[in-house]
């Protein structure tokens, strides 16, 4: 009886050669050195933002109390008596975010469950990177879409709603990011095994009832993954924010009103005449400090969050 196990190359009487292995030694080194080269860049890259950072925020903070900067209500380091209370900045970044995720989680997590539950692969295989090209506009269009249509059509439901507010680009990031929590949370749930639908289907659940109690729950830590990540590009957008929301600091948690981010002023003074090394130059490096500081507090309740839910399948 034939033997059904390919025979190996010793047992076959086949020898290889040294010079072989040497080059198959050669290139396994190669790899790994550029991979590990790849992956330092990424690391020293990031210490080089962080120093750049610190070491501009701390000259900065040599001339304003931390108190002053955490506590006031009052943004305008270019006038002729600055006040550097970054709470106006703060505000406005966190009510542009918090519209654009109103707008992006739902919406993303309903269409991630009709493409990955719902949709023919047709259908999906359609309407999937039709949804991905909105990643690819630029954000320079979404700004003047978000001023020159949705305002507008914004101020006849709203009389009295100002030219620039926080309403309209939030609705359009919202749009913007919708990509990303409807991708990757597609993505997550089409990892869950059919055969935890197949047993729900079994215990007598509807499609509708497995896709919120079976596979939503345990493709969690991928959606959460993609809800963290649009959260991140919300807070660090700037475009349209500058183009449509104004780029006057207001303290005020009212979508209603203009206000700036802090992207967008750190654009403003990037773009102006200040003068490289005057406080106001160096306010954008204490603001950017808190811009990557917040990205960080989101990256690390999704890290959390992912461990958390993580399942191995």
């Amino acid at each position: 009886m034939a033997n059904s196990n390919p025979a190996r190359p010793e047992s076959s009487g086949l020898q290889v050669s040294p010079h072989f292995l040497r080059k198959r030694e050669m290139v396994n080194q190669s790899a790994r050195y550029v991979l590990m080269a790849a992956a330092a860049v990424s690391v020293l890259v990031t210490i080089g933002i962080v120093y750049v950072l610190l070491s501009e925020a701390l000259v900065f903070f040599e001339e304003v109390s931390v108190w002053e900067f955490v506590s006031g209500t009052s943004w305008t380091p270019m006038f002729s008596v600055p006040t550097f209370g970054i709470w106006p900045l703060l505000s406005g970044t966190i009510v542009v975010s918090g519209i654009a995720l109103a707008v992006s989680i739902p919406f993303g997590l309903v269409l991630s469950v009709y493409l990955s539950e719902y949709a023919p692969d047709n259908v999906r295989e359609t309407v999937k990177p039709i949804l991905e090209l909105l990643e690819g506009v630029p954000t320079v269009v979404y700004g003047y879409f978000a001023l020159l249509l949705v305002t507008p059509m914004l101020q006849l439901f709203l009389p009295g709603l100002p030219g620039f507010n926080m309403l309209a680009p939030g609705l359009v990031m919202g749009i913007m990011i919708l990509p990303y929590t409807t991708s990757l949370s597609e993505d997550a749930m089409r990892a869950v095994p059919n055969s935890m639908r197949e047993g729900a289907y079994a215990l007598g659940y509807s499609r509708f009832h497995t896709a919120t109690r079976v596979v939503i729950p345990a493709a969690m830590s991928g959606i959460t993954a993609a809800f963290i990540l649009a959260m991140s590009r919300a807070v660090g957008e700037t475009m349209v924010v500058a183009i449509a929301a104004g780029q006057m600091p207001n303290f005020t948690f009212n979508p209603m009103e203009g206000a700036a981010t802090i992207t967008t002023f750190i654009v403003q003074v990037s773009l102006g005449d200040v003068s490289h090394g005057s406080i106001a130059y160096l306010s954008i490096f204490a603001a950017g400090m808190v811009l990557f500081l917040l990205t960080l507090v989101f990256n690390l309740i999704g890290f959390f969050l992912r461990k958390r839910y993580r399942q191995a399948y």
